[in-house]
């Protein structure tokens, strides 16, 4: 049976807010005890990371982070390696100077279908003519004009040599589908999020001046005179009314589209300095192009949409989405491989970055001991990979797990780990004998580290009532020094002491010390508050690149997937989750009601 409750969530200031969550929320890594009999972990079943070390071998390449370079500094592609990009922003999102930026660096030809119907109206081509009776009448242009007049251009010489920027275009999903059946695919597509009330600002306050047709803002970027001032005029479209209007028309059209492009979607935060924004932009770019130049001089055949899920999300980590169907249990094994290499992925570039105090957080239903369908088997699984990997390596690896804390009465451990400490014994290790000579089990404490460790994984760590584990474990943190610390799924809030009060006394410091660790990967599910079905989304950060939030759509042949709604430079507290999945400016205040207002928040 699954039960709701209220927990008080706790801030590094001690403060305190209770919050309805379910179970299964973000707001907490509560590791209740979970019954054994739901243990469905076999010590004889081989596991596929247990035949060779070099099976596990993952690419511990770190991408380093670019600044843009300075202003008329210009790449260019090699031949034969052109980007084609796609870029599309609500009206005001800063969409044509993040053009202008993407241009002048990489020399890509721009495309945008307004100058291409002007152009081919004054050119009077057969295409033009076309266009010009629709336009003289006051009708729409239809797709297929405007989609012969975009292949055409993408055809010409100069497109194919240095590569292209198509500026706000597919703008339906029929006119993204008629791309895909022509072959017209992009390497990326990018999203300028900007939420509505700084859209709604910047429209409503621009101004045109008649004179020289140069448009000024009236807070951002006034006029350089009175003169000028005296003769600004509102156009026609910049009304609060129209803007809205056109703000609601684009988000129809642009979730449409969003799913013909979700494996290289990247969201863009384009509320910021325009520099901000095109260094992150500039970050993504390079890195297509680099994988596309180092793919060419290896001389191997990939294909292009596997370089391009490279980028998805802002994540250039190779990882190729969510997996779909995480409710049904027992997992495959496909889908334990999956998570367990986005995780060694992720910790190893923190490693190769210098991180040292890190930690893990993933909650698939066979990782999250609030679940029935919990198993401690495949925690061990994802221990193995971690250990194996780094031994494969030539690194020494300390596999630590807390034993039995307290005195007397008072003795125990959490029940979640009992036979955890049996289970990494007696597991296969690989045929090389890596443990007892790489890899080694032990305890949480300071007597645990030794001269020969270099990397320590220690595993669930978590307070028990009546017993705090944060003593021992920033023992063991002081006595590993400079050495990576590797904390996976822990539990560090506080518990009832065994006088059955709040242990107050350095609960401040104990926090701090909990809070020191960074966070080189997080991966939780959402659901509605109260319940563990259906799922409504998921969030996942992949270090060193931003949280990411998707949302569960059910399609209509009954298949699911997950599409991008937002990303965050920070996890993202319980009133940006919500407003991301209703639509809402990120800054704008929650409502009280709306299903929404029920999903499960995070700390």
């Amino acid at each position: 049976m699954v039960l709701s409750s209220v927990i008080s969530i706790y801030y590094n200031n001690g403060a305190s807010a209770p919050f309805p969550i379910t179970t299964m929320s973000l707001s907490s890594f509560n590791y209740h005890p979970s019954s054994l009999t739901s243990l469905s972990y076999s010590l004889s079943i081989p596991s596929p990371y247990s035949l060779h070390l070099s099976s596990l071998r993952c690419s511990s390449r770190t991408q380093p982070r670019r600044n843009p370079k300075p202003k008329g500094f210009r790449v260019n592609c090699l031949a034969g390696e052109p980007l084609k990009v796609m870029i599309s922003g609500a009206p005001a999102s800063g969409k044509g100077t993040q053009c202008e930026l993407i241009v002048q660096k990489y020399g890509l030809v721009h495309i945008s279908t307004g100058d291409l119907l002007r152009a081919e109206v004054s050119s009077g081509t057969e295409i033009g003519n076309k266009a010009k009776e629709y336009m003289e009448t006051g009708r729409l242009v239809p797709d297929e004009i405007v989609i012969a007049m975009v292949k055409s251009r993408l055809s010409q010489q100069d497109a194919k040599e240095k590569g292209w920027l198509l500026d706000g275009y597919p703008r339906s999903s029929a006119q993204a589908q008629s791309l895909e059946q022509m072959k017209i695919r992009p390497d990326i597509y990018i999203v300028l999020d900007v939420p509505d009330e700084i859209l709604i600002d910047r429209c409503v306050g621009r101004r045109l001046d008649p004179v020289t047709g140069k448009i000024y803002h009236i807070k951002n970027f006034p006029p350089e005179s009175e003169e000028i001032k005296a003769r600004l005029v509102t156009r026609t479209d910049d009304t609060s009314e129209k803007v809205k209007s056109r703000l609601t028309t684009y988000k129809k059209n642009a979730e449409a589209i969003s799913s013909t492009y979700l494996n290289i979607l990247n969201k863009i935060d384009g509320n910021r300095p325009k520099d901000v924004v095109f260094g992150e932009i500039d970050s993504l770019l390079l890195r297509l192009q680099k994988d596309k130049v180092e793919t060419k001089k290896l001389g191997i055949s990939i294909p292009e949409s596997d370089i391009r899920s490279s980028l998805v999300s802002s994540s250039p980590d190779n990882w190729r989405g969510i997996p779909t169907r995480l409710n049904n249990i027992p997992h495959s094994r496909e889908i334990r491989k999956y998570f367990y290499d986005d995780v060694l992925q992720a910790t190893q570039r923190a490693i190769n970055d210098g991180g040292i105090r890190l930690k893990v957080e993933i909650s698939i239903p066979e990782l999250n001991p609030e679940m029935d369908v919990y198993r401690i088997g495949t925690l061990m699984e994802l221990v193995r990979v971690l250990a194996l990997s780094f031994a494969d390596d030539g690194k020494r690896v300390k596999v630590c797990v807390q034993g039995s804390m307290g005195e007397g009465a008072l003795s125990g451990m959490p029940l979640q780990l009992a036979g955890s400490r049996n289970i990494l014994e007696f597991m296969d290790w690989g045929d090389y004998g890596a443990k007892g000579t790489f890899i080694n089990i032990g305890s949480i404490g300071a007597k645990e580290v030794s001269e020969q460790d270099d990397i320590f994984i220690l595993v669930a760590p978590q307070n028990a009532v009546g017993n705090c584990i944060i003593d021992d474990l920033k023992a063991m943190t002081d006595a590993a020094g400079s050495k990576p610390v590797i904390l996976i799924n822990p539990r560090l809030k506080d518990l009832p002491g065994s006088s059955g009060i709040m242990q107050t006394m350095g609960r401040d410091k104990r926090l701090e010390y909990a809070a020191s660790f960074q966070s080189c990967y997080f991966f939780r599910l959402l659901y509605y508050a109260g319940t563990q079905y259906p799922i409504m989304g998921a969030l996942r950060m992949s270090y060193p690149y931003r949280y990411e939030l998707y949302k569960r759509v059910d399609e209509p042949s009954g298949k699911e997937k997950y599409v991008i709604l937002a990303t965050f430079p920070e996890k993202p507290n319980v009133d940006e989750i919500n407003n991301a999945f209703e639509g809402k400016p990120r800054n704008q205040e929650k409502r009280a009601s709306g299903i929404w207002g029920f999903l499960s928040g995070i700390l």
